[in-house]
């Protein structure tokens, strides 16, 4: 039987060590079988992941919250993005497996590495491959998830909470913790506290001032409005209280409007802020900087900025798995396309178990946020080239 690879299209063996960078027929014909399972792997494990993670929920809200079908679909449609991206490195797993073991089933690879191929090269077009995946899972990432989850999320809270606004009303509690020089722990500068909130406007404010290393000054007023432009608020109708350092009250001031330097942290916590799967990394980085870290709350700064990097791993997952497929798949075997898609679901849970005790450890501080991100894809990017090295020799 006639194969692709005849003798007019046999690859020559390589004579010069940059013809591995040359695009030839063996490359196209291997770029082909890795396509299809790929898109069959994208439509099937984004349809089971929406399935599970959004469609069943909004069967619920339709038929206990009154949600209509039209904005159902339409959330639906907008959470699609979500689900594709996180199913491109399982596809990638997929396709590059079933491509290579159809070869190897098919006696193709043995014809190549007869005609001087070594295996590095037969698997280039599935590094090449796992490579344009991961440009285009970090646009995916970037410029179009964040944007789509945060307006299926709005959608969503408008549909069910029509009567409510989109930011928290009531004991609207802010802590502004600083470093203390030469010492590892932090203290509490200011305490901020305010009742009500109307969307623009702050009632029944209370501020503790501990900038001086101990209650320094109590500000309390009626309402108080963050000025957007000048960065600053101005209290309405309250009383200053100046605090001495033995705890007595020294000087006390009734104002009518007072401008005071906060920073704007309460105002943001105040309204609703993006989560962090509705931010890219530019988003994401600045709201650390603004507004987490200026919390002191330490587990939200690591997990924040875990999330942060897994921002940045998350796309080079599908190089990871591209080399283990392939790798897997060039072994000399006699697999199906049920095995291969078995022996991938087994790779992908052990891969999302180590990336979720990772986690963990990261936000409880036994790992740092860049090795609690990327300690998952290394540890597979090791099995790969362990892989793809004893079957090279």
């Amino acid at each position: 039987m006639d194969t692709p690879f005849s003798k007019s299209t046999v690859p020559q063996p390589l004579r010069n060590p940059l013809d591995w960078l040359q695009v030839s027929v063996m490359d196209g014909y291997i770029m082909r079988e890795i396509l299809m399972p790929f898109l069959f792997g994208v439509g099937a494990f984004s349809s089971i992941g929406i399935s599970v993670g959004a469609l069943f929920e909004l069967i619920r809200r339709v038929t206990e919250s009154g949600l209509s079908i039209g904005l159902a679909m339409q959330i639906f449609v907008l959470k699609l993005p979500e689900f594709i991206v996180l199913a491109f490195p399982m596809s990638t797993l997929l396709a590059t497996m079933m491509a290579y073991s159809r070869l190897s089933a098919d006696s193709e690879l043995i014809a190549l590495r007869g005609c001087g191929v070594s295996i590095r090269r037969i698997i280039a077009p599935a590094i090449v491959f796992s490579i344009a995946v991961t440009g285009v899972t970090f646009a995916f990432n970037e410029m179009i998830t964040p944007a789509a989850n945060y307006q299926a999320d709005i959608t969503l809270d408008r549909a069910l909470n029509s009567d409510r606004p989109p930011f928290r009303e009531r004991n609207i509690l802010y802590r502004e913790f600083e470093d203390i020089a030469g010492d590892d722990e932090q203290r509490m500068k200011r305490l901020f506290y305010a009742e009500r909130f109307d969307g623009e406007r702050m009632y029944e404010v209370t501020v503790l001032d501990y900038s001086q290393a101990g209650l320094s000054q109590i500000v309390s007023a009626d309402s108080a409005i963050f000025d957007i432009d000048e960065k600053t608020w101005d209290f309405y109708e309250g009383t200053l209280y100046a605090v001495s350092p033995d705890g007595s009250f020294g000087q006390t001031i009734t104002f009518d409007t007072q401008e005071i330097q906060l920073p704007s942290t309460p105002f943001d916590i105040a309204n609703r802020t993006k989560g962090d799967e509705e931010m890219n990394i530019a988003e994401a980085s600045r709201y650390l900087d603004e507004v987490i870290m200026k919390t002191g709350d330490e587990k939200e700064i690591r997990t924040f900025k875990i999330r942060i990097q897994q921002k940045y791993s998350l796309p080079f997952v599908c190089v990871v798995f591209g080399l283990v497929g392939a790798a897997l798949g060039v072994r000399p075997q006699r697999t199906g396309k049920a095995t291969s898609f078995g022996i991938s679901v087994v790779i992908i849970f052990s891969y999302y178990l180590i990336a979720f005790i990772s986690n963990a450890m990261g936000e409880v501080g036994i790992f740092s946020p860049v090795i609690s991100a990327w300690l998952p894809i290394f540890l597979f990017l090791g099995v790969g080239v362990l892989l793809l090295q004893q079957t090279s020799n």
